[in-house]
């Protein structure tokens, strides 16, 4: 059988019209990155912290009208597995990769690059009608492992959450099962639930507590924070801190937790031009103002002038 020369030409072309297509939605699958400050690119960070992440990819946009990052919000198990299964390159989380999970990505020849840019206070909060504004670290622990006053409803987030995570870790304790523990959906509920429960200890990220949105303004108005003391700190060992700027960056509050922006996308794009931003004057200017520990306190320059001059 006779091919026609032209007829073979095309079906050439077309396989290698195919082939390059291909390859363009193999390059493109996480992001279209041209540089620090234009592209698109799809991140996702834990959405205990959707209030400070929400802030600072408005300003980035603002001051880059060429970018284009989107941020998707999931609990901390959810951002951890579309890490490992390959749905994203970027995630933000309250904590660094683990060795198994840090392997998991680097088996794929990935570089994994962690910015450590803010911490955040874990927060205990009760009704304003509520006595109880002091409880000690040990205190603490009891309650969480079902001991000590347990007619006292605990309420959190989401049982996915870092935060749960986090207080597992902290209670030394495998899941919470008690009956007078519950986890709930988001933090705002949380913070809702709370203000309208005089027995209640709230468990929540404090960045939820500063500047809240309309939505739920009025339940944080109706809460206040307790104060927690470590009994464990050599230079505190008697003192009540609530969490501040102040008491997170002398180590006084013992409850925090760090933020880190993890990049695996092993190119300069989008992805590290955020990651700058977060780490900048600017960036971290914005969680300063939010209430947060920047990693790096912005400096401020006084000018001082002779009244005579």
């Amino acid at each position: 059988m006779k091919i026609n020369l032209n007829s073979k030409f095309l079906f050439i072309s077309l396989l290698l019209l195919v082939g390059l297509q291909a390859c363009k939605q193999k390059a493109t699958k996480f992001s279209t990155d041209n540089n620090f400050k234009s592209g698109t690119a799809t991140f996702v960070a834990d959405d205990s912290f959707s209030p400070i992440i929400s802030q600072e990819l408005y300003i980035y946009k603002s001051l880059n009208p060429a970018a284009n990052p989107t941020i998707l919000y999931k609990t901390e198990a959810e951002v951890v597995n579309m890490l490992i299964n390959d749905s994203v390159r970027v995630a933000i989380l309250s904590r660094e990769l683990d060795t198994a999970e840090h392997s998991a990505l680097t088996k794929r020849q990935l570089v994994v690059e962690s910015v450590r840019f803010a911490t955040d206070a874990v927060a205990l909060i009760v009704n304003t009608a509520s006595n109880d504004t002091l409880i000690t670290v040990n205190e603490l622990k009891k309650l969480l492992n079902g001991q000590g006053n347990l007619s006292r409803t605990i309420v959190f987030d989401n049982p996915n959450s870092s935060l749960v995570r986090y207080l597992k870790d902290f209670a030394g304790s495998k899941g919470f099962t008690q009956k007078n523990i519950y986890a709930l959906k988001s933090n705002k509920e949380v913070i809702k639930y709370v203000s309208e429960h005089p027995d209640a200890l709230g468990i929540t990220g404090f960045s939820w507590l500063n500047d809240p949105d309309k939505d739920y303004a009025d339940y944080v108005d109706k809460v206040k924070v307790v104060g927690v003391k470590d009994e464990a700190n050599k230079e505190y060992p008697n003192t009540y801190f609530k969490p501040s700027q102040e008491s997170l960056v002398l180590k006084q509050y013992p409850l925090s937790r760090g933020l880190f922006m993890i990049n695996c996308s092993s190119k300069v794009g989008l992805a590290t031009g955020f990651a700058t931003f977060l780490a900048s004057s600017t960036g971290q200017r914005i969680i300063l103002k939010s209430g947060l520990l920047p990693d790096s306190i912005p400096t401020r320059e006084i000018s001082l002038k002779n009244k005579f001059d």
